[in-house]
């Protein structure tokens, strides 16, 4: 398998949370790892979409589901999954953080937040 030049398999997550949702008190419904630099953001259900963010503003074009039992990739640059290699671990948040999450900062009409 060829690895997009963009995948770094030595970067680690950035936490095991939405960085900027994590500074700000907000929540997230599912969270993406940027598969250049680790950044750890919520993903575009969530309300601020901070993993596609992250990816315009850096121009990093690749993340990976950062949910347990999921591996897929997503390259923003053309819109589709791809094929990468195992990330340095962990490879998804604790199973004890609920989704959506974090645990206490969701609100009760969570769902009627969500981007769909």
């Amino acid at each position: 398998m060829t690895t997009h030049p963009a995948i770094n398999t030595e970067a680690t997550p950035s936490g095991t949370g939405c960085v900027e949702c994590d500074s700000t008190n907000g929540w997230w419904f599912h969270l993406r790892r940027c598969a250049t630099c680790g950044h750890i953001g919520c993903c575009d259900t969530s309300p601020s979409q901070h993993s596609t963010a992250h990816a315009r503003e850096t121009g990093h074009p690749i993340i990976q589901s950062f949910e347990p039992g999921e591996s897929w990739f997503w390259n923003f640059d053309t819109s589709a999954f791809v094929d990468g290699p195992p990330l340095a671990a962990p490879d998804a948040h604790p199973l004890d953080q609920p989704t959506p999450g974090p645990r206490g900062r969701v609100p009760a009409d969570w769902r009627s937040h969500l981007n769909t």
